[in-house]
């Protein structure tokens, strides 16, 4: 792993290099091929075009010159002056010029020493980028030497920066032959209290290798820098390479092993501490569902424990409503308990929490606590108390809750548009009357149609009394079946759909009169609108207890 992480470090330090000394190559290839190709030294100067060249890259460049053959200056940028004492036919970048003369040529880090500048007395230290050129004067060709001086400290610079960043290794730059061009130990080396393996290193090809060096054993990695022969070295001393290693594997088993044991962990409280508390409800409802004298769980989070009360005083409320059934052998009270057993039907329960357990392990938190709200609030409205007449806005948010809990199950296989004037919402209702509509135009019009299912509920005030209608798209019922749906002729259905409608339509019938109750209109394959008449009766408490006595029929 450390091996790895020392050859991207040296590949990408490697490529920051050839970057830098690519740019070198354009700027001395923009003076040849662009303005020395283009011009006669006998009548033009090349000092504007050098100089405007030397402004565009001053920020990586000492100096620009070009020599003739012999040496002599032609020009340079900056403005400077060569030394009289100036030797340039014996410095090695020129005479290398014309050894090759097709190619470029990199120097070592050396002192330029050719010109004096008045403006600037400081010695620089740079790497010299030379190359044989050919000079026009008057169609006849000379050649001389083109030079363009780098600043050695941009390169110093890139791989100082990579030295301070692994402790561990560190990094240096030779030429081909083993001469020194940059060494975090530079200065000791020269004052010979350190050592380096250059001449072996310089004849090593791009690698890695296991080398010994003054009694200790390390790890060499090299990399070629392209165009110069260059070798860029990697240095890790074997003890910390193993120690470095050995550290990040028992790092990462560790992480590794942190990071599974949290996850099952996670994952068993999330699973527990959600899921259980609903298995446990589920349970208790299908024991009631079998018939069992059984109890609704109560526990678990918040949610689920309010589920399990309202559930727990809903089935209270049940059974209290039965035995009145048992002893009063009242047909009102008996169509209200009906009616309310519909809604509180375990099979009815049992499907939604179903959904709601496969939410929470496909870890569809949100959808299944949206569930869970609906059903509470659908329940409590449900029990109102124990009261029989609400508002009709409690009415319609019992049948919205129900509304969004089916749709939930279905996926969507529907939609719900709701049309409701505010004014009946502050009027009073037999409760329970909205919802067994709007279970019949989902079993018995929308559910199994090929295309989406539309369901509108609408309530408005009209000549004093109120309306509200369940209009859904589906398949309609049939002309011949229409009469006989608010009888009790078994000609109006063979599968039940009719029995809630026909509850409904009593329970309105016995508490407000007969010219109240349902009006069904049907067309086959267009759809059913069932139309709710109750009179306009404000909420008010005192109305409220008139109903419940007996209202207008009491």
């Amino acid at each position: 792993m450390l091996t790895d992480s020392s050859l991207l470090m040296l590949s990408r330090t490697t490529d920051s290099i050839e970057d830098y000394l690519r740019r070198m190559r354009r700027i001395s290839d923009a003076m040849y091929y662009d303005v020395i190709k283009d011009m006669d030294f006998e009548e033009e100067d090349l000092s504007s075009e050098m100089s405007l060249l030397y402004e565009a890259n001053k920020d990586n460049l000492v100096s620009f010159a070009l020599f003739s053959s012999n040496g002599d200056l032609i020009s340079a940028a900056p403005i400077a002056l060569k030394k009289d004492n100036a030797q340039v036919p014996e410095q090695t970048w020129f005479s290398t010029a014309f050894e090759s003369l097709e190619n470029l040529h990199f120097s070592v880090p050396h002192v330029q020493n050719l010109f004096t500048d008045e403006t600037d007395y400081r010695y620089h230290w740079v790497i010299s980028l030379s190359r044989a050129v050919e000079l026009n004067y008057g169609g006849k060709p000379r050649m001389g030497v083109l030079l363009v001086d780098m600043n050695y400290q941009t390169i110093q610079q890139m791989l100082e920066s990579v030295n301070k960043a692994n402790s561990d290794q560190y990094v240096y730059l030779i030429n081909g032959n083993g001469q020194l061009i940059y060494h975090p130990k530079a200065e000791q080396i020269s004052l010979g209290m350190h050592n380096e393996n250059f001449a072996k290193a310089a004849g090593y090809d791009d690698g890695v290798y296991e080398e010994s060096f003054e009694g200790e054993k390390r790890i060499v990695v090299v990399d070629t820098v392209s165009y110069t022969g260059w070798k860029l070295v990697s240095v890790t001393p074997v003890k910390n390479f193993y120690l470095g290693m050995q550290s990040t594997r028992y790092f990462v088993i560790l992480v590794a092993a942190l990071t599974a044991l949290a996850m099952i962990f996670m994952n068993q409280m999330v699973t527990w501490k959600v899921t259980q508390p609903l298995r446990r409800l589920n349970e208790s409802i299908k024991s009631i569902e079998g018939g069992k004298d059984a109890t609704i769980y109560i526990g678990g989070t918040s949610e689920v424990e309010h589920l399990g009360k309202t559930l727990q005083r809903s089935l209270d409320e049940i059974n209290r409503l039965m035995k009145d059934i048992v002893i009063e052998q009242e047909e009102k009270r008996k169509s209200e308990l009906d009616a309310l057993q519909s809604q509180i039907n375990p099979h009815f329960l049992y499907n939604t929490l179903d959904s709601i357990v496969w939410m929470i392990e496909g870890e569809h938190y949100e959808d299944a606590v949206f569930m869970i709200t609906q059903l509470a609030s659908l329940f409590r409205v449900s029990l109102s108390k124990g009261r029989t007449i609400i508002p009709i806005e409690d009415e319609l948010r019992h049948a919205e809750n129900y509304m969004n809990i089916q749709k939930v199950r279905f996926k969507n296989a529907f939609t719900v548009e709701y049309d409701i004037a505010q004014e009946i919402k502050e009027c009073l209702t037999v409760k329970l009357i909205v919802q067994p509509l709007l279970e019949n135009a989902i079993y018995y019009g929308v559910k199994n149609m090929d295309e989406d299912g539309e369901i509108k509920v609408r309530g408005y005030m009209k000549d004093g009394d109120i309306f509200i209608e369940v209009i859904d798209n589906g398949y309609g019922i049939p002309a011949e079946k229409l009469p006989f749906i608010l009888t009790e002729d078994k000609r109006a259905s063979k599968n039940g759909s009719g029995v809630g409608l026909i509850n409904v339509h009593k329970r309105i019938q016995l508490r407000f009169g007969e010219k109240y109750g349902l009006k069904i209109e049907s067309e086959p394959d267009e759809g059913t609108k069932v139309t709710i008449h109750l009179p306009a009766v404000p909420a008010t408490e005192e109305n409220r207890i008139k109903l419940e006595k007996g209202g207008a029929n009491g």
